[in-house]
């Protein structure tokens, strides 16, 4: 198959790209000094292309992007590599060799209009220039597959180009939210990546305490696994979900993220924190999303601490499909466009009266498909 050929695209610029055409008030120059208008040039260009000037041609090609194409530049001396991870502005991103290079990112990326909130993310392949300790990223290639939530009305990728996510969940200190992993289980099946759920802190209540939320999900065909990083209990299990995928690992603040990546991989030593006493709530240590190599042939990916995710741009009607379990009762509703909260006769409401479907399930589907997702502890 021949490689797609490039296109040309018009796009727009962020309305704070340009400066200033004049840079103080005239009036109080020349009020403060006299002969400031002497100093001034005798005419001035104007142009009178209004918002046309914030649009540029630019060659790329489509993708799962947010502004919909990857720009295209011919580099000399150009390589392919991997971003790691994102710290303001700058990028670290692994080259073809191994080797680490901190990358800024090209000015006609960095100041497109996008509704993304950062065009580059921890797991892009991109296509950067420079030789030394130091580069720049030219292009970026459209993603496989990216894990999202709304953040202040944009876009927020928590991690781009992943195989499977875990999402962790406390059974204590702090306690289970079973709606927030639900969210990830949603925004998961809706990108397309497979997800696995770990209960962690196991040794903190009774095992059986958490059997009948571990069966709900295992029932689904979700891998489940009890684990704890004090005891040791599902660490090899979980291992053995690991080699040769990029996996991103995700939960809200306090859950053990780093805890669990520190025993898997000896000599890691991430920053973890305490849960505080006062609120039962994890405090963020770790920053940004960062990949991290490990033994088994692949990478982690270790992510901030989470306490609300709104799911991105999900159609309400769109929602129950992404519940395996509603799924097979879903078909049999009289309508079509059935939201499964109020209608009758309704197929889902049904198998939840008659025990066949969970409710706790079902109510986290109609909060997901009335409300806008933002997800209180």
């Amino acid at each position: 198959m021949k490689p797609r050929k490039p296109r040309k695209h018009r796009v727009e610029f962020r309305k704070n790209r340009s400066s200033r055409p004049r840079g103080s008030d005239l009036t109080r120059a020349l009020d403060s000094d006299p002969d400031h208008v002497e100093r001034l040039a005798a005419t001035e260009r104007l142009s009178g292309k209004g918002e046309l000037t914030r649009k540029r041609t630019v060659v790329g090609t489509g993708g799962d992007r947010p502004d919909g194409l990857s720009i295209a530049r011919a580099t000399t001396g150009s390589w392919r590599g991997r971003v790691l991870f994102v710290n303001g502005l700058m990028s670290s991103v692994e080259r073809p060799d191994g080797r680490v290079v901190r990358c800024t990112t090209r000015r006609v990326l960095r100041t497109m209009a996008t509704e993304q909130r950062h065009v580059v993310t921890a797991g892009d392949w991109v296509e950067a220039s420079g030789d030394h300790d130091e580069g720049v990223i030219e292009s970026i290639e459209p993603r496989g597959t990216s894990l999202c939530r709304t953040s202040r009305g944009r876009r927020h990728v928590i991690v781009a180009n992943i195989d499977q996510v875990v999402i962790v969940g406390s059974a204590a200190k702090p306690n289970l939210k079973p709606a927030l992993i639900d969210r990830f289980l949603v925004a998961a099946e809706s990108a397309g990546i497979r997800p696995l759920v770990c209960l962690n802190k196991a040794d903190l209540v009774d095992p059986a305490s958490l059997v009948p939320l571990a069966g709900v999900y295992a029932r689904m065909g979700y891998p489940v696994i009890l684990c704890s990083t004090a005891s040791g209990l599902g660490l090899r299990r979980l291992e053995a979900e690991l080699p040769g995928k990029v996996t991103a690992v995700v939960g809200q603040s306090g859950v053990g993220k780093s805890s669990i990546l520190n025993a898997i991989e000896p000599g890691l030593d991430l920053v973890i924190g305490d849960v505080s006493a006062e609120n039962e709530k994890g405090r963020h240590t770790t920053t940004t999303a960062r990949l991290i190599p490990h033994r088994h042939g692949g990478h982690f990916v270790d992510t901030p601490g989470i306490r609300q995710f709104q799911l991105w741009q999900t159609v309400a009607a769109e929602v129950p499909s992404a519940f395996r379990d509603l799924r097979p009762f879903a078909n049999h509703c009289r309508f079509p466009n059935c939201s499964h909260t109020h209608e009758s006769p309704c197929a889902v409401k049904d198998a939840v009266a008659d025990g066949l479907l969970d409710t706790r399930r079902w109510e986290s589907c109609c909060q997901l498909f009335t409300e806008d997702g933002a997800d209180d502890e």
